[in-house]
């Protein structure tokens, strides 16, 4: 099996809602079956016994409560896919079927359920499973605890500030991720803009599929240029699309062989859409998408985007106040060479739609100007002349929609809050 089709594996996992129920299904029923080997091990008192027909009566709620909560909890999720699909943005649903809380509270309750319903078998005149019940009855408990957690957390996820949050957050540690996920002697080097190898590639690796990259063993290419002898140059970044057939790297030095692409193409991941792991990214493509909607003309919501604004400015803050590493001038005759977004990438994909279609909104106007004037102060220096290009392009767009308006000075001023907040 592949690095790639492991990771496609880890990533459905992870996305599903299936899995983990799955198994508490399995276990519950094969728990059930030895409930009543329990009682031979635990000794209850006269008051904590069951007649059969008080068991059966108890086990038959049980399974009934719990197959309607799995259903409720289902039309549940199905209500917050439409809402945060309608509202947000569809790029959220792969971290929202990702909620911890929700896979489990289906996989408590689809295990009590079985547990419950095998105890139910089990049943007879002479013969009940006291202590089974009991626990029966502690799952349900704690069946109704998760599903007040999971309904609380549903709730306040429903909130676009909340959404902006978690997205950030997730961004950021893919971020962080990617910085130091692997030693300096495995980790790719960057692709210098403009390189040229100066010599024809000894092999193409073709893509089998077509997809977005969602991810690439950095670690495993390096090892197998070292081992090889030779120079991996990928032709495309994490977060691209690329169709089948299409040249995925390049091979300089020596020929590895007919089972270069095999192994080479096995260390690249394609699916349908782009993850968060590797891709920091998409987690501002994300928040990006729900301010723009928020400015749409049939939702009207500035205030929204200003609050999206806010974990925007932050994150860009923590990208542009890192160092990035430093591309080689001579790349070495066996390593790894991956394109990355630079910080003129991260920039302009934060805020240009916001600016476009918030231009005439006088509250993102002063918002964004704010992000904008925090970031030249804050990021290293070597990154304020892309701050200050924004920033002149900003002065354009508020000067295009509020030149000769009487609103013409309240759009250009600073103010944090976007409206209402200290104006500097």
């Amino acid at each position: 099996m592949t690095w790639s089709t492991r990771f496609r594996l880890r990533q459905r996992l992870k996305s599903s809602l299936w899995a983990w129920p799955l198994v508490a299904g399995i276990l519950g029923a094969l728990l059930g079956d030895l409930g009543r080997q329990l009682d031979q091990v635990f000794d209850l008192p006269a008051y904590w016994t069951y007649s059969p027909e008080t068991a059966i009566s108890v086990l038959s709620a049980i399974v009934g409560s719990m197959i309607a909560l799995t259903g409720f909890a289902l039309t549940v999720s199905v209500l917050g896919v439409q809402m945060a699909t309608g509202t947000f943005s569809a790029r959220y649903m792969r971290i929202l079927y990702r909620d911890p809380s929700q896979k489990w509270l289906l996989t408590v309750l689809v295990g009590t359920t079985t547990f419950a319903f095998a105890l139910l078998r089990r049943i007879e005149t002479q013969d009940v499973p006291n202590v089974g019940i009991t626990v029966a009855g502690a799952l349900v408990l704690v069946s109704l605890i998760s599903f007040l957690i999971f309904l609380d957390r549903f709730l306040h996820r429903l909130r676009p500030v909340a959404v902006a949050a978690h997205v950030a957050r997730a961004g950021r540690r893919a971020f962080e991720r990617g910085l130091a996920a692997v030693p300096a002697e495995e980790r790719p080097d960057i692709l210098p803009p403009g390189y040229d190898p100066g010599e024809k590639p000894a092999r193409l690796v073709r893509s089998t599929r077509a997809g977005a990259i969602q991810a690439i063993d950095g670690p495993g290419l390096v090892r197998f240029a070292k081992a090889h002898r030779c120079r991996l140059m990928l032709r495309h970044s994490i977060g691209d699309f690329v169709p089948e057939a299409a040249v995925l790297v390049e091979v300089y030095g020596e020929d590895p062989g007919e089972t270069c692409e095999r192994s080479v193409g096995g260390m690249i991941a394609l699916g349908v859409e782009r993850t968060i792991d590797q891709d920091p990214a998409f987690a501002i493509r994300i928040m990006v998408d729900v301010a723009i909607r928020a400015l749409s003309p049939a939702v009207n919501d500035p205030t929204t985007a200003v609050q999206v604004l806010n974990h925007l400015g932050e994150t860009l803050r923590f990208v542009g106040s890192t160092p990035a590493p430093v591309a080689p001038r001579e790349p070495a005759t066996a390593g790894v060479l991956v394109p990355i977004q630079r910080w003129e990438q991260f920039l302009s994909l934060s805020v240009t739609e916001i600016r476009q279609f918030g231009g005439s909104s006088v509250q993102v106007a002063r918002r964004l100007r704010s992000v904008l004037e925090e970031l030249r102060e804050s990021v290293v220096p070597e990154r304020r002349g892309a701050v200050d290009a924004e920033l002149a392009r900003l002065d354009a767009t508020v000067a295009a929609h509020f030149g000769g308006a009487i609103d013409l000075d309240l759009a250009s001023a600073t103010d944090r809050q976007g409206i209402g907040g200290p104006v500097s």
